[in-house]
């Protein structure tokens, strides 16, 4: 299956994926989404542990989460995936960049409430992936599983299929595991929304500005005596 000529080029893949905020009802062919989870499963991890374990739910399922999730949001409102406060303004600076595009003015509260609740909707997407592992692993398998889903996402998007990775869903653990019948030994990481892009909505387009490489790389080419005690 792999070994024809690549879907895409690498690095136009990378540079062409982004968070798709609405999707289109079409359902996700069940051959290129097999396709894609056949490619992420050669992900690289820890003792070849593979510590992903990955739910998909579609159809009537979507639709009952979907609805035990709204019914929360509504009667038990939380902060959206708390970050501690020294990285809260990478939060707040996306946020903005966002709603701008979506057209919610920054003092339009209820506005960004309604935006932020799409979250809990998988912001229409026909398919959605609820991303978990194992109590008892560690941060260097959690690596494993962002591998992982970075694999997964790569290839969806290379088969035109977008993507949304979302934190929120971490939110409301306790709704998700009971709509699941998740066991108790998995821990939820994260959520994936997926399917077709709405093309004619503008936050669809949005490209999230990164820091250059200096801002989170360090390149030590010299060698220093260490200090002594």
């Amino acid at each position: 299956m792999f070994e024809e000529a690549p879907l895409f080029d690498f690095e136009e893949l990378v540079r062409s994926r982004c968070s798709i905020r609405r999707f289109l009802p079409t359902p996700v062919p069940r051959g290129l989404l097999t396709e894609a989870l056949s490619l992420a499963q050669l992900a690289p991890s820890n003792s070849n542990i593979q510590p992903w374990r990955l739910f998909l739910v579609e159809g009537e399922r979507i639709e009952r989460l979907r609805e035990a999730l709204r019914e929360e949001v509504r009667s038990n409102p939380r902060e959206l995936a708390p970050l501690p406060a020294s990285f809260r303004a990478h939060r707040r600076e996306l946020g903005t960049l966002v709603y701008g595009a979506m057209g919610v003015a920054r003092d339009d509260d209820a506005g960004r409430a309604r935006a932020s609740q799409r979250n809990y909707e998988f912001f229409g997407a026909p398919t959605a992936g609820i991303l978990c592992m194992h109590r008892d692993l560690g941060l260097v398998d959690a690596v494993g599983v962002g591998m992982y889903l970075q694999t997964l996402v790569l290839g969806l998007t290379a088969r035109g299929i977008g993507t949304c990775v979302q934190a929120a869903l971490t939110t409301y653990p306790e709704v998700i595991r009971r709509e699941l019948a998740l066991p108790d030994e998995l821990v939820i990481l994260c959520g994936l929304s997926l399917g077709y892009a709405d093309p004619d909505f503008p936050a669809n387009q949005l490209k999230v500005p990164k820091q250059p490489v200096e801002g989170n790389v360090s390149i030590f080419d010299t060698a220093v005596e260490p200090v002594s005690g």
